[in-house]
Parts: structure tokens; C-alpha cells; sequence
């Protein structure tokens, strides 16, 4: 017989513990710090070009690069993670990004550059996101929208803290020492604060979100691969469409004549108004379901791409940027609530990780599709309306899934 208290047992490792809000909170500020291998060549870019030479184009292959990397980085070590847990995939991943951010700024081209975004930073970044979020979602039950959303701002927190930080140091000390500051220090902070997360994930719900998933899925009447794919297309077209202003703001506000200063800026104010964008979205999705969740703020990130083609003064653009972030701020995290909806708990991390894949993709495609549009056009406003164009896609897949579970369950 378990002899333990009541106080004991909230102690200890088990679903919506104290120690499960103590993991949630070292979980963030991992994410916090390993999640800038997705911001860090937003900013980075215009030094890049300048320094490197090249199109718009060639000069956005490292962000494709640090996408599809994350990307494949997303399925492997989430593979890893459904088998070992969350502490050596978190450690090698670490290492890769350090190591990464110093190769990068030892690169002398683009193709070094992109190598070491790809293969390092990229692969050491999507340890800090899916992976991680897929763990802590095991931590919690009847909180994990909300929980998954606050973890997941880790990755908006990074956004937050560290374009400024980094376009600081690229503008006193140059982009190459800026990457090997931010390789000692994705070492250093996270290495540590890893061996926190040393506790295996908790069996005592796994059984009832197993048939709750099975449940759920017999609902919309699709086979796990055909939901998959279709979860993926969606994620693939949304972060597509997220991919213009996110990717290319501080170049298109070069491009205006603000400078990439104020570039920088937005790209902070996005991200800022991101979080409380996936806090709000993680707490109605414990209410309303993650698909229903990723429609809502799909049709909300149409309005602000909308938005872009219409203004651009700087004011507006301050503006349109914030609105953006508290649009599809919770767009991503969703994603991973809808997986452990539908999806058995021991597969999370491997089918979260192979979504992931798809809206990398769609941020490397879209990346490099605006840099394209951008040369062949010398504007960015067909690239807004490209982005639109993706959001679109994601929207009528999102809603055909919600009409097929209610067709269903109206039959039934």
C-alpha cells in the first residue's frame, strides 16, 4: 500500500504535481534561451548580405537551412524522446547549438553559413521546442493546454530577449562574434538546467489519453497517417503565410528606409504580443479543442496579413507587427495539443515531431519564397499577398476536418 500523504504525493514526480510546475518553469527558460537559433538570422541577414554579398535570396538560404534542420530535428530527437526521455536529446542538442553558432561565425560563405545553421543550429534548436513540449505535456492533464501554451512561450520569450541583444553585439562587435557569443551561452545556461528534468515522465494517465485520443479520432473517421498528413498540410501552409513578416521585417524595413534597428524592434513586439496571444490560445483550447482553437487563430492571422498590404508608414507598421503577434501567437503550440487530442501519449513526441517538420518547412519555404518574390519583383507586397494566399490553405483544411467530426457525430 502507498503510505504516502496527500502532501507528498503533490510533491512528487506525478501529473499536475508541484514538481510538474517546477518542470514547467525550467522547461520555459530552456526553451527561453535554445529557441534563438530560430530568431538569430532574422536579424543577423542585412550584415550577412552586406558582408557575404548576394541576392535577397541566397542571403535568406541560411534561415531555410535553420528551418529544415529543425525541422528533421523535430522527428529524430522526438523519436529519441518517446524512447529514453527528454535529458540526453536536451544535452546533445545543446552541444549542437553551441557548437553551431561558433561554426557559423567562423564561416567565411554562404554555404559554410548555411551548413552551420542547418546541420547544428537548426537540429540543437528543435530539442528546445517540440521535444520539449511534447515531455511536459505528460506532466499535465486537465491544465495541459494551458501548461503547453506557457512552454511554448519559451520559444516567443527568445524571440523577445534576443533579436535586440544579438543586433547589440552585431552592431558594436559584427555578426561573426555576436554567433560565438551566443554559442557560449546556449552552453553554459542550458547544459545545467537540464539535469532539473531527470525524472521520467508519469504512467498514471497514459491509459485514459490513450482511448480518449482513439476516441476522438474514430470521431472525424480517419486513419492516424491520413490525419497526420492532413494536420501537416495545414501546419505546412500556416507558417508559410507566418513566414513573410517574420522573416523578412527587418529587411523590409531596411528596404523602406526605418533601418534594421526598427526591424529588430517589430520583430520583438511580435513575439511579445505572441505570448500572451499562446496563453490565451492554450486556455481555450482546454475548452473548445485544439482544432477548433487553430481555426480561430488562423482567420485571425489572414487579417493581419491583410493588414500589411494596406500600410506601411512606420507607425503602422509598429502596429500591424503587434497585432500579428497576438493573432498567431498560439498557432504552433495548438498544434501540439491537437496531437495528444488525437494521437497515443508514447507516440507524442514523434508525431508532434513530424508536424513540426511540415510548419518548418512551410517557414523555409515561405522564407525563401518572399526573398524570390522580393528579387523578381523589388517589392514585398506580392509576398504579403503570397503569405495570404498559404493562410488561405491552412483555413479550409482546419474547417473541413471541424465538418467532418460534426457531420459525423450528427449521423452517429
Amino acid at each position: 500500500m502507498d503510505a504516502r500523504t496527500a502532501t507528498d504525493r503533490a510533491a512528487s514526480g506525478q501529473v499536475e504535481s508541484s514538481y510538474a510546475w517546477l518542470r514547467l518553469v525550467t522547461s520555459t527558460a530552456i526553451g527561453t534561451v535554445g529557441c534563438t537559433g530560430m530568431w538569430s538570422y532574422v536579424v543577423a541577414l542585412p550584415a550577412v548580405q552586406a558582408d557575404l554579398g548576394g541576392s535577397r535570396a541566397e542571403a535568406s538560404l541560411p534561415f531555410t537551412a535553420v528551418m529544415l534542420g529543425f525541422g528533421v530535428g523535430c522527428i529524430v530527437l522526438g523519436r529519441l524522446v518517446d524512447r529514453i526521455g527528454i535529458v540526453v536529446p536536451l544535452a546533445i542538442a545543446a552541444v549542437l547549438l553551441g557548437l553551431g553558432y561558433i561554426a557559423a561565425g567562423l564561416s567565411n560563405n554562404m554555404w559554410q553559413l548555411s551548413l552551420a545553421y542547418g546541420l547544428l543550429i537548426g537540429i540543437g534548436s528543435s530539442a528546445m521546442f517540440g521535444p520539449l513540449v511534447a515531455d511536459l505535456s505528460h506532466w499535465f492533464s486537465r491544465r495541459r493546454g494551458l501548461a503547453v501554451a506557457i512552454c511554448s512561450c519559451g520559444n516567443y520569450l527568445s524571440g523577445v530577449i534576443w533579436p535586440p541583444t544579438i543586433q547589440h553585439f552585431i552592431t558594436t562587435d559584427g555578426w561573426r562574434t555576436a554567433h560565438i557569443y551566443m554559442g557560449v551561452v546556449c552552453i553554459a545556461a542550458i547544459l545545467p538546467l537540464t539535469l532539473m528534468l531527470r525524472r521520467p515522465a508519469p504512467m498514471e494517465s497514459r491509459v485514459a489519453d490513450g482511448a480518449a485520443a482513439l476516441e476522438a479520432r474514430d470521431a472525424v473517421g480517419l486513419s492516424p497517417g491520413a490525419l497526420q498528413a492532413l494536420i501537416a498540410i495545414a501546419g505546412l501552409a500556416c507558417c508559410a503565410a507566418m513566414a513573410m513578416p517574420q522573416v523578412h521585417i527587418v529587411a523590409y524595413c531596411g528596404d523602406l528606409g526605418y533601418g534594421p534597428a526598427r526591424g529588430a524592434e517589430m520583430l520583438s513586439i511580435m513575439l511579445a504580443f505572441g505570448i500572451p496571444s499562446r496563453l490565451a490560445c492554450g486556455f481555450i483550447a482546454d475548452r473548445i479543442g485544439g482544432v477548433a482553437t487553430l481555426l480561430l487563430s488562423s482567420a485571425l492571422q489572414a487579417v493581419a496579413l491583410a493588414l500589411y498590404l494596406g500600410f506601411d508608414s512606420l507607425t503602422s507598421l509598429y502596429v500591424i507587427s503587434a497585432l500579428f503577434g497576438l493573432f498567431q501567437g498560439g498557432l504552433v503550440p495548438t498544434y501540439a495539443i491537437i496531437v495528444r487530442e488525437y494521437f497515443a501519449p508514447a507516440q507524442a513526441a514523434t508525431r508532434l515531431g513530424v508536424i513540426l517538420m511540415a510548419t518548418t518547412v512551410g517557414m523555409a519555404l515561405g522564407g525563401w519564397m518572399s526573398g524570390a518574390i522580393f528579387d523578381l519583383t523589388g517589392s514585398y507586397h506580392a509576398a504579403f499577398a503570397n503569405g495570404l494566399l498559404w493562410n488561405f490553405l491552412n483555413i479550409a483544411v482546419t474547417a473541413w476536418i471541424i465538418l467532418r467530426r460534426e457531420r459525423r457525430l450528427a449521423l452517429a
